[in-house]
């Protein structure tokens, strides 16, 4: 049984579409263990409590020092024991710690086709705001592994979705949810929990 971690900073609607495909079976050999947010005020803590998950708020806001941070979010992680860590929506920089204790275990969603419109300052509605602006006529989403390099680690799954004629930053943001976010995490989890993925060479491979 593969042993999840889920990491988000707002409504969790990644979480939920894992959730909902655990139970309809479509992500097989997985349990969340535990949805950690920064954010006490999230809405995925709430869809995580509703399902009976472990819940937990880690927040930088909370700690005199980054050191300090670092220590209390390594070992909320640690006390679950657990085998991949999904960054769903969550908005932190992670510890550098995690890297060394979890490579090639963390995986990330972002609502792009990397290397489009990626890095530091390219969240939320920010990375569809920057695709309309340039005009493209396709974008999508991107499952990737994380490392030191924001958005920069080995891209394992990626949708495209078009970009329609009087689209604005929230109907894109909405439109490549449904048909790319929600599908490529669910299928990612999947992947990873039948032993389907390794990172070779610096590259994501599917058996």
């Amino acid at each position: 049984m593969l042993r999840v971690g889920v990491c988000v900073s707002g409504g969790g609607t990644n979480l939920q579409a894992i959730l909902d495909r655990i139970e309809d079976g479509t992500i097989r050999n997985t349990s969340v263990e535990l949805v950690l947010s920064n954010n006490p005020g999230a809405y995925a803590l709430e869809r995580a409590r509703g399902r009976g998950i472990a819940t937990a708020v880690v927040s930088p806001k909370s700690f005199a020092t980054r050191t300090d941070f670092h220590r209390a979010f390594m070992e909320t992680l640690e006390a679950y024991r657990l085998d991949l860590i999904v960054l769903a929506g969550f908005l932190v920089i992670l510890p550098p710690e995690v890297f060394k204790r979890y490579e090639n275990r963390v995986i990330n969603v972002h609502p792009s086709l990397i290397p489009s419109f990626c890095g530091t300052g390219y969240y939320g509605l920010r990375v569809h705001e920057a695709a309309l602006s340039r005009g493209v006529k396709l974008t999508g989403a991107t499952v990737h592994f994380v490392n030191e390099e924001t958005d920069g680690g080995p891209i394992l799954l990626q949708k495209a979705v078009e970009v329609k004629d009087g689209d604005t930053p929230e109907s894109l943001q909405r439109r490549v949810m449904e048909e790319a976010e929600w599908l490529l995490l669910p299928q990612a989890i999947d992947l990873i929990a039948a032993g389907r993925v390794a990172v070779e060479n610096g590259k994501a491979v599917i058996r």
